[in-house]
């Protein structure tokens, strides 16, 4: 008896959870499918970094995943159940927390291929990039302010300068480690102000700015590029500083497709055509992949070669699908929003994640220049993960919000409904009819008020016209009268 009250009870709360759990189905469904594709391939990918650090134990990362997805998945519950206006207070706090972290990555945070991105936190013992944090409190904050300046978007002064001095803040601070992250940031913020009804010539001037140092970017690449020996030239001292010669070294590689596999990045993009090659149209199968242990960071930044050579085409096309069916569903959600601020989050907060995602896509099958974005939801679980996760959160706070303003009609319509398909029993009928003549009397009362006052001004119209009627015939009797007088 115990046991099958523990079982009912668990089954009651699951149910409650469930009850309790609001927003867009689609979208929640989308989650829960990525991050079962994620522990299937961050278990198959993680086999090389099991044997150098773990003797060969690969459950080790899928447990670590597990408790990733886990973690995730509360964030996301707990966000969604939050009034996303609440994220509207918060917004500018976050945002100015995320000016000093940045400046403290730059000149404190841990260094990887000289740009330090990361810092960590002492008592979890966890490294977090603050980019992230950046990007979310950006796209709040934006949301916030587009939302307020609508009435004087088109100005330059009042609306645009307040509106797009964040964004050149937050590139300006994350351009030195992460040239891709700034870059992704820069495009989602001119996809909102084209969204937010910003003037075209003012997004056209800032485009135009923000080119100018790609610009001189490529020219490097192509003015430093020896294309007898197939390599980079000499870099004069200037340009040796920081992740400069990466960022040279990357568009080379892009541009000119160099043959040779001696440097990361050629080798990375070799090692991903492999693994689509082998994958074909249906893939190898689950753990099945050859060229994992090969490929350089096969569980987070090329961790779609790896989907690709065990699916195949289908299941990488199925991939990119469901990514695109997030974006639409979120765009419902910006279209049945009332409120700008709802609006506005939502759209840009999936903007960041689906475009984060294409691009991920495109420098694994070698469309763009190597970047070192994840692939939200499926790379291997991290303080990116996680961002993701409150991300989508906050979108589906929005879907609570917008679904919570649908209720009272659809609640309207399905009681009606209701009510014409059950069969009514004798006394139910007994009290409608009470009912009714109860609401009828007064109804009644009126009627006979009305009627009353109908007739009490046709008789006194009646009378008026019989007695001007019978003014010709007193007229003519008073006349005989006098005659015969």
């Amino acid at each position: 008896m115990t046991g099958a009250n523990d079982i009912s009870l668990k089954q009651t709360n699951a149910g409650g959870l469930l009850s309790k759990t609001r927003g867009d189905k689609v979208i929640w469904a989308i989650v829960v499918l990525l991050a079962l594709v994620s522990m299937l391939a961050v278990y198959s990918s993680t086999g090389l970094l099991a044997y150098k650090y773990n003797r060969g134990n690969t459950e080790v990362y899928l447990f670590k995943q597990v408790i990733f997805t886990a973690v995730g998945l509360g964030i996301i519950y707990f966000s969604h159940r939050v009034n996303y206006t609440l994220y509207s207070r918060v917004a500018r706090i976050l945002f100015m927390l995320s000016i000093p972290l940045l400046i403290y990555t730059l000149f404190f945070g841990l260094k990887l291929n000289e740009g330090s991105r990361w810092i960590r936190l002492p008592i979890i013992n966890l490294t977090f990039q603050t980019s992230d944090l950046a990007k979310l409190a950006l796209f709040m904050y934006m949301s916030r302010l587009l939302s307020k300046k609508q009435e004087v978007i088109k100005d330059f002064k009042k609306g645009f300068i307040p509106v797009i001095t964040p964004v050149a803040i937050i590139c300006i601070l994350i351009v030195p480690a992460n040239l891709s992250t700034a870059l992704l940031v820069g495009a989602t913020s001119m996809l909102l102000l084209f969204i937010g009804r910003a003037s075209i010539k003012h997004m056209l001037l800032m485009v135009g700015l923000a080119a100018i140092p790609v610009a001189i970017l490529v020219m490097l690449a192509v003015g430093f590029y020896d294309k007898k020996e197939e390599k980079c030239s000499e870099l004069p001292f200037f340009l040796q500083k920081g992740r400069i010669p990466t960022w040279i070294s990357r568009v080379q590689n892009f541009i000119y497709d160099s043959k040779q596999v001696d440097k990361d990045e050629n080798y990375q993009i070799n090692q991903a055509k492999i693994a689509i090659a082998k994958g074909g149209l249906l893939g190898l199968g689950p753990g099945n992949s050859q060229t994992r242990n090969f490929l350089p960071h096969p569980y987070s930044d090329f961790i779609f070669a790896i989907i690709i050579e065990e699916y195949g085409l289908a299941g990488g096309g199925f991939i990119l699908f469901v990514y695109l069916l997030f974006l639409l569903r979120s765009i419902r959600i910006f279209k049945k929003c009332p409120y700008a601020f709802g609006a506005f989050l939502a759209l840009g907060l999936s903007f960041t994640l689906v475009i984060q995602a294409l691009i991920n896509m495109a420098v694994t099958v070698n469309l763009f220049p190597v970047t070192g974005v994840t692939l939200p939801l499926v790379s291997m679980g991290g303080s990116s993960f996680l961002f993701t996760c409150l991300a989508i959160g906050i979108i589906l706070s929005v879907a609570r919000n917008v679904e919570q303003l649908e209720a009272p009609a659809a609640d309207g319509t399905a009681k009606a409904a209701t009510k014409e398909k059950k069969p009514k029993t004798k006394t139910e009928e007994v009290e409608e009819e009470a009912e009714e003549e109860k609401e009828e009397k007064p109804v009644k009362a009126k009627r006979e008020k009305s009627l009353k006052k109908k007739e009490a001004v046709e008789t006194t119209e009646e009378k008026a016209a019989k007695l001007n009627a019978l003014k010709p015939l007193t007229e003519i009797a008073m006349k005989d009268m006098e005659q015969g007088k």
